[in-house]
This record gives C-alpha cells, structure tokens and sequence, in this order.
C-alpha cells in the first residue's frame, strides 16, 4: 500500500478538521456508536469481586493497542449491582478522567470503572479505523474535559465529537494500512528502547566497578570483608559510614527565604520549585532542616529504593529526612554515586526497620553501621572524573536514542492523523 492525494476536497465544516475527501461524511458520535459510562461495586461487598468478568480501570492502559487482561475481576452480581456495562469484544475503552485520552480495543467482553468509558461501533464503521481516529486526538479530548478536583470527558461532549467517515471499505484500507505502517514503527522504537535500557545498565557497571574497585586494575587486590563489595585494592580502607559522616540537626531559621530541597530515587537532590508536580508545596519551611551545599539528604523511607543523595544547593529541607555531612576529605560525587548503587541499596534494606518494604525505615544508628570502601581523597576525585568522562559519553548515546525515538513518535502521529483524516489517501498496489 502507498500513499497519495485525494482526486478533491470539500470543507468539512469543523475547525479543527478543515477538508476532507469529496466522498466522505462527518458525523457525530453518537449516531456511528453507543457510548457507556463504568462504575465500581462497592469494595466492602465480596461477593462483588473475583469473579469472572474483566473490569478495566485506567492502570489497564499500557503501550498495547489492546486490552486482553485486566488487574482485576468482577462477579455478575457485582455487575448487576453497581451500573457499569458489559460490552463485546473489539469495543473501544478509553480513560475519560485524568487522564483523558487513552484508548484501547477490548480483545474480550468487559466492563470498565468510572475513569473510563465503552465506545461500541455500530457494524457500518471499522472499530481500528476508529480507535486510530482517536489515537492523535488527546489534545481534543482534553480540551473537552471539565472539573474543578479533576478534568473528566462526559459522555454528552464525548458523543457529540465529530468525527471525519470515509466509506467503509476505505476505513478498513487505512485501518490495515496502519496496523502495518505502525507495528514497523513500533518495532524500531522497541528496538531502541532495549538500546537505551543496555546503555543505562553499561552506565551502572562502570559506575559499580570503579567506585568499587578503582581505576588500576593491574594493583594488588585484597578481600574486603564486606560481601557486597567483595575485593578492593590493597591500599583503600573499609569503614563505617558513621566514621565517614555525622548526623546534622540544624533548623533552619523561622520565615526563611530558602531553597526548598528535596529528594528524588531518579534524579536525587533538587530545589522543589523545580519540580513542583512531584510533591505537595510546603505552606512554611519552619523546623525544617538547613542544608549546606555538600551535604547528603537521606530520606528514611525510601533510603533503600535510591532516595539518597548530595546536594549541590544551599537550602532547607523536611524534617523527616535526615542530613548527613562529612567528617573526612571526601569527593562528595564520589559517595553520591556509591550510595546510589543497586547493590548497596540492597544494603541499606537490610540495616532498615520495618514490618514490610513500604514501612521500612533507615535510621543512622544503622545505617552508620554500615562498611563503605574509603579511598584516598586523590583517588576519590580521579574515580568521579573518570565517571563524568564515561558517563557523559553513555548520556549522549542515550540522549541520541531518545531524540530518534521522539521522532518516530512524532512521525507514527503524524501518518496516523494524515490517514484518519483524509489528508492522504490509501492506495492499493
């Protein structure tokens, strides 16, 4: 199948559409399909849930154009008891409550909660031409949405969509034309993405080996007697963390102006403002803890899943992390990166308190405990620049993948939008 112009064009009446081909039609909705709302049995009920009907919720949603299998499952009497619908296989499912916009096709008979609605085309449309309409259309959706705790599409405004028709057998051509032209795009993204997950892990051993093992790997090696870091050079030292850093208690001064600092597993320390979407903004910084450029913020909770690192800002941060510096010479990037190691996560969960993995706490009186390689402060700071050197190169490979897959996106977008909407035409070769 290649891809033309259409013969000609007539306007279609809607803004955001402009023309489309001669022979085909604009019709809302509602007169192509059946729209239905979900809902939830109540939970407290059991004989509600387990069951054998499989019942979508938004975190269904996943880079399939389908949905075969749901998280979880309903009873026939919790169908009954809660209003939501039973809708055939190929029935389109979208997340109409933030977030509003994503779409898949039901490979079997299934209901939905009330973060999504079923879309059943009637048998004169092609249901993938349809969802491939609705594929680039998040912009549109969104734009229709309405709420004052949360944005939600109803179903009034989401039947009332128009939406460009070619004649069936048309819709079927772009439809097939799509799956192929899409599942080839998707797979040189796929591919892609393994690149970018084996550079990462490239990334991470360099880091681990070096930080672990120094730069000379022709020195004479020795046992460390700790069993995550296994041998060292013979001239480094093993010590407590506790020998290493202290523990800082410093409340910041009342109606402070600070920067607000905090913790993230992904990216470490950061001024808030920065990421304002991550957390709740603090109404006042008073009794939060001051934090000097250097410092290392530990968030006890998360200590063991990456929320560790240093801080290269002066500023405040929550009490309920706590605040280490150093006692010793040391490159801070040096620690920044050891202690942000899987393999010494896995440490510190085992110096952790708690009753299950979410509840667990690292306090210092353990987390001090713990054996850490100290070596030399010259040696530290050739480890952290043979890190930025290879790092940087990894990152650049990194950033590379990610720009072409940003195009590939753009451009599977862009096809889709231009088929589904006449732009060009479809042709059998």
């Amino acid at each position: 199948m290649t891809l033309e112009k259409y013969t000609s064009y007539k306007e279609s009446g809607v803004a955001w559409l402009g023309e489309i081909p001669e022979d085909w039609e604009v019709k809302k909705l509602k007169y192509i399909s059946k729209v239905f709302n979900g809902a939830t049995p109540s939970s407290g009920i059991e004989k509600y849930w387990n069951g054998n009907i499989s019942w979508a919720t938004p975190t269904d949603f996943n880079k399939s154009s389908y949905i075969s299998n749901t998280e979880r499952f309903i009873s026939k009497l919790g169908l009954n008891s809660c209003g939501t619908t039973l809708v055939p296989k190929n029935s389109i499912i979208m997340t109409t409550r933030a977030p509003i916009g994503n779409i898949a096709i039901a490979e079997n008979e299934l209901c939905t909660n009330q973060g999504c609605k079923s879309i059943v085309i009637d048998k004169n449309t092609n249901e993938k031409y349809m969802f491939y309409q609705f594929y680039t259309k998040t912009e549109l959706l969104n734009s229709l949405g309405s709420g004052t705790t949360f944005m939600e599409l109803s179903s009034k405004e989401l039947k009332n969509i128009k939406m460009p028709l070619p004649p069936k057998d048309d819709q079927t051509k772009i439809a097939s034309f799509l799956d192929e032209r899409t599942a080839q795009i998707d797979e040189v993204i796929s591919q892609k993405e393994k690149l970018i997950a084996l550079l990462k892990e490239r990334k991470q051993i360099v880091i681990n080996d070096v930080v672990t093992k120094g730069l000379d790997k022709d020195v004479e090696f020795k046992d460390s007697g700790v069993e995550w870091i296994g041998k060292i050079p013979k001239h480094w030292n093993i010590s407590k963390v506790k020998n290493i850093f202290k523990l800082i208690i410093e409340p910041a001064p009342k109606a402070n102006d600070e920067e607000l600092l905090s913790i993230y597993t992904d990216i470490g320390v950061k001024p808030r403002k920065e990421l304002a979407e991550k957390g709740n903004k603090a109404s006042t910084t008073d009794g939060y803890w001051r934090v000097k450029k250097g410092d290392f913020i530990v968030n006890k909770l998360l200590a063991w899943m990456g929320a560790i690192g240093l801080s290269e800002y002066e500023g405040v941060t929550s009490p309920a992390y706590d605040i280490l510096r150093a006692k010793k010479d040391i490159a801070g990037k040096y620690y920044h990166e050891l202690f942000r190691l899987k393999v010494f996560s896995q440490e510190m969960k085992k110096y952790s308190r708690g009753i299950m993995d979410m509840r667990l706490r690292l306090y210092f009186d353990k987390f001090g405990d713990i054996l850490i390689p100290y070596p030399s402060y010259d040696e530290q700071l050739q480890i952290v620049e043979y890190i930025e050197t290879q790092t940087t190169k990894i990152n650049m490979a990194i950033e590379l993948q990610q720009n072409y897959i940003s195009k590939l996106k753009e451009y599977k977008a862009t096809l889709i939008d231009s088929a589904v909407t006449g732009k060009v035409r479809v042709v059998c070769d």
